[in-house]
């Protein structure tokens, strides 16, 4: 038996969503699905993380679902369909890879990226759109903030603006952490001071982590499992001992961390 194409897919959306089809999917909107799109996209970050490949290939699977999903909503009144989104895609990546498809000549990842943005600007002129005014402008505010600060001084970084090497920006950790204790031990500071130098550790992390090419947004992912898994290792550790965390103290709780942490 062959496996099934692209158009047998489609077709199988296109069912679903028939008035004989399935009420679920019926009654989905663009709206109602957004929850599911950023849902899925991370458990694509999960499977990758955790190197499964059997899981990445449902779960891309499942990504693919929400674009069909999506496209089959906009066919319906007519405005695109499916085939209209790989047409934009196919086009868009000739037009913006002029090295690969084109004649242009680059020197390294760099100028790759800057001839992305230059195109990708021409693009907005020529479909009348009005270009951003300031530099930064391109960087959506809508992102979730880690994304957003990676992505501000990636921006940042194209014109000069950035650290020469990660030790540097590691001591612009220490500064903002002695700016943090300096408020702390301030008996007039405000709680939005404090928000505010909380703030700024957090967005130097995330320029470390650039600069290291960590993606901290999977970084902070993986010290999430690790909180997890080693504070599991305490409740269940206590557990053989006929405790439970409430009965449990902080010294106790600290030395089976620390035991959790050496079995790793």
């Amino acid at each position: 038996m062959s496996k099934p194409s692209f158009t047998d897919l489609v077709d199988v959306m296109a069912r679903l969503r028939a008035p004989n089809g399935c009420p679920w999917d019926r009654e989905q909107t663009h709206e109602t699905l957004k929850p599911y799109l950023i849902e899925e996209s991370y458990e694509v970050l999960t499977a990758i993380d955790e190197q499964d490949d059997t899981e990445l290939k449902k779960e891309l699977g499942d990504v693919l679902l929400q674009v069909l999903f999506h496209s089959q909503i906009a066919s319906e009144t007519e405005r695109f369909d499916v085939l209209d989104v790989v047409e934009e895609l196919h086009d868009k990546l000739i037009r913006r890879h002029p090295h690969v498809f084109a004649n242009l000549e680059v020197n390294g990842t760099q100028e790759v990226l800057q001839n992305w943005g230059a195109i990708k600007a021409q693009e907005k002129a020529s479909a009348g759109k009005e270009e951003k005014k300031r530099f930064l402008d391109s960087v959506s505010s809508k992102m979730p903030p880690l994304v957003e600060a990676r992505q501000l001084t990636e921006r940042a970084a194209y014109v000069g603006f950035d650290w020469e090497k990660p030790q540097d920006c590691i001591d612009k950790l220490f500064e903002e952490a002695a700016e943090l204790k300096a408020e702390l031990d301030d008996a007039e500071t405000t709680h939005q001071r404090l928000a505010d130098e909380v703030g700024d550790l957090l967005f130097v992390a995330v320029n470390i982590a650039r600069l290291l090419k960590v993606d901290p947004d999977s970084a902070l992912k993986n010290a999430n499992r690790k909180f997890r898994r080693r504070f599991g290792f305490i409740e269940d550790s206590l557990g053989e001992t006929g405790k439970s965390l409430k009965d449990s103290h902080l010294d106790e709780m600290e030395a089976l961390w620390q035991k959790a942490k050496s079995l790793e």
